[in-house]
């Protein structure tokens, strides 16, 4: 067997693009629906002459940041990228003639657009107009940085994080109907700070009726509205729900089956008065309810959700393949045997999950692992 070598230049290559990497890290939390990315412009003799990240949705790419930066220094100059630049008009124009015109000799691109307005056009359209194109260069971290804009592009759902607090002897409350809580004040932190980056948090109207959230993300800066989803299907939500008082936050929506009644009809007509949206799911097949309603929420561009309780839901999600991500948050309480029992996941199906981790936040640790694999 023979085992290439790998070269300077590849080694450069992976270098830079861990760079343009890390710059894409400055749209966590304010890029979606779009993607983060990150783009260099680099000259033959190895210096950073332009950089740039998608900051936010509806502003210029990274591509145009870089070059901006780099003006006439770009011309015969490398550009890396970790997304494939697009070659349609969104809310901005497309970036490839932008690199084109620009004088770019060679583009580096980390990982084709999953968007079919794009999948491989920006990449034609460079190599068409004499760009040299390498493509591949640190794609699985290029796909691990934009997991829910790759799912809501591919499947056309948003990403899903189940999420949950477990005692020590694997309870997530200790009785039915009590509201119990087990994490401490450096794992609660983080856990806002991911309510911080994502699209929407949801429940079901159990865990609504028992602890009455408000959904919130507390203690951290958000910078778009968070939207929050109670699954319904009776339509047991009472309009003095305290996270219809958080509307200002974002919208809450809830959904539900058909309102095959007059009872329903009124309790969803008390809902929108008190500022909720009533999604109703009402075109039959009731075993498909959650895949459905999820397409529904990514029709509304919801990227991804963390998916905090109760264990009814969460086993519907596990149990529907519709889960991405799983974060379970181990605490060192125990509440005995009176304590209401999470999922039964057993250990092979934690240990399958893909990228394990596992982080202590105080007294309590985070595991984390991924469902499904990127490509």
């Amino acid at each position: 067997m023979v085992i290439a070598e790998e070269t300077t230049a590849d080694r450069t290559d992976q270098q830079y693009m861990a760079r343009a990497l890390l710059l894409a890290e400055r749209g966590r939390g304010r890029t979606s629906p779009n993607p983060m990315v990150g783009a260099l412009v680099v000259d033959d003799s190895g210096i950073v002459v332009g950089q740039g990240a998608h900051e936010m949705a509806g502003e210029p790419h990274a591509e145009i940041h870089a070059l901006a930066e780099a003006g006439d220094r770009a011309r015969g100059a490398t550009l890396y990228c970790t997304l494939e630049p697009c070659s349609h008009t969104g809310r901005t124009g497309p970036c490839a003639p932008r690199v084109v015109d620009a004088g770019i000799r060679r583009a580096v691109v980390a990982v084709e657009d999953p968007n079919p307005l794009v999948s491989g056009r920006g990449i034609d359209y460079l190599r068409a107009h004499g760009v040299e194109v390498s493509l591949g260069i640190r794609r699985d971290e290029a796909e691990k940085l934009n997991r829910p804009f790759f799912t809501w592009m591919r499947f056309g759902r948003p990403f899903v994080t189940m999420k949950v607090a477990l005692s020590l002897d694997g309870y997530v409350a200790e009785r039915r109907g009590a509201q119990t809580a087990l994490t401490g004040p450096e794992a609660s932190r983080q856990i806002h700070r991911e309510r911080a980056e994502v699209d929407a948090i949801a429940i079901g109207s159990e865990t609504l009726l028992v602890d009455d959230p408000l959904l919130t993300a507390r203690g951290v800066y958000r910078h778009r509205p968070l939207v929050r989803v109670i699954f319904d299907r009776r339509l047991r939500t009472p309009a003095s729900a305290r996270i219809l008082t958080t509307l200002s936050q974002g919208p809450v929506v809830i959904v539900t089956d058909a309102i095959v009644d007059d009872d329903r009809r009124s309790r969803a007509e008390r809902l929108t008065d008190a500022g909720a949206q009533v999604e109703v799911l009402d075109d039959g097949e009731p075993e498909r309810f959650l895949e459905r309603m999820l397409t529904r929420l990514g029709e509304r561009r919801l990227v991804s959700m963390i998916v905090e309780g109760g264990p009814a839901l969460h086993q519907a999600f596990w149990r529907a393949g519709l889960v991405d991500r799983v974060q379970l948050f181990v605490t060192p309480h125990t509440l005995g045997s009176d304590g209401v029992d999470w999922i039964h996941l057993q250990v092979g199906q934690i240990a399958g999950l893909s990228d394990l981790t596992a982080q202590p936040f105080g007294q309590d640790v985070m595991i984390e692992g991924y469902v499904h694999r990127p490509h």
